[in-house]
């Protein structure tokens, strides 16, 4: 498998940095996870949006799924696709409010969420705790500790696995994910302190301490909040994991 960082910026759009999103290759297959604020910028320079598998959104929150507004212009108005997009239409795995919320961000009144449910370009699967099939990788899904119905993805290929934690705050759930995963991409989204909001973000202490006590291989830190200094978070991170540990940079690659 091969990770592209699309962006990688905590909570919010930071200073030319996009918000979280990831695009995963193998086989010439496409899976992007997560579709955050200015990622779909990003993933325009590295690969045509309508040759996408599937999309896999961990959660609703904007800063992961924000440009899934900017997809569906594409997929509805372009010019030329090189295929029907409603007889093509895009796998969406995501969390059961998807089509709902997703249809609401698009549409700037209630004349038009009246006729507009994105139904004619996405193909809405419902994320639910286990496995499943997405071309060829398999995607097992956990549910973890965030204010909304969120998921962390532990995907498979040939063997090898990524384990992405999505927005989550420690939960027994991240062990099991985790697990002698070859990359560990863990959110940390500040340093550790004393009065962090409970079940809502890792700190870099924390995504080292997941990664050391699954037994990850390589832990790479991601959604550092652009008010907190990324180098520190992540020097917490290693701190805590004797194996290598790397911060997620938007345009990076990764063979996992």
């Amino acid at each position: 498998m091969l990770l592209t960082i699309l962006g990688c910026s905590g909570s919010t759009p930071g200073p030319g940095a996009a918000s979280s999103g990831y695009l995963i290759e193998a086989e010439g297959a496409s899976l992007v996870v997560d579709l955050g604020n200015g990622t779909f910028a990003a993933l325009q320079g590295h690969r045509d949006p309508f040759t996408l598998d599937a999309l896999l959104l961990s959660h609703l929150h904007p800063d992961h799924c924000a440009d899934v507004s900017a997809l569906t212009v594409l997929r509805r108005y372009h010019p030329r696709p090189p295929y029907d997009p409603r007889l093509h239409r895009l796998p969406l795995h995501a969390p059961s409010e998807a089509a709902d919320r997703l249809g609401a961000a698009y549409a700037p009144s209630a004349a038009e969420r009246a006729e507009t449910d994105l139904s004619d370009v996405y193909d809405f699967e419902p994320l639910s705790e286990g496995t499943r099939r997405i071309g060829p990788f398999e995607v097992t899904a956990f549910p973890v500790a965030h204010p909304c119905e969120a998921y962390g993805f532990r995907i498979r290929h040939e063997g090898r696995v990524l384990a992405y934690t999505g927005d989550t705050g420690p939960c027994p759930q991240l062990r099991d994910l985790a697990a002698d995963a070859d990359l560990l991409l863990a959110e940390a989204t500040w340093p550790d302190h004393p009065d962090a909001v409970p079940d809502l973000h890792l700190s870099g202490r924390q995504a080292g301490e997941l990664a050391r006590t699954a037994g990850s291989r390589r832990l790479l830190v991601t959604h550092v909040a652009s008010w907190f200094d990324a180098d520190e978070v992540v020097a917490e991170a290693a701190g805590a994991f004797a194996g290598p540990t790397l911060r997620a940079v938007a345009g990076h690659r990764h063979e996992v």
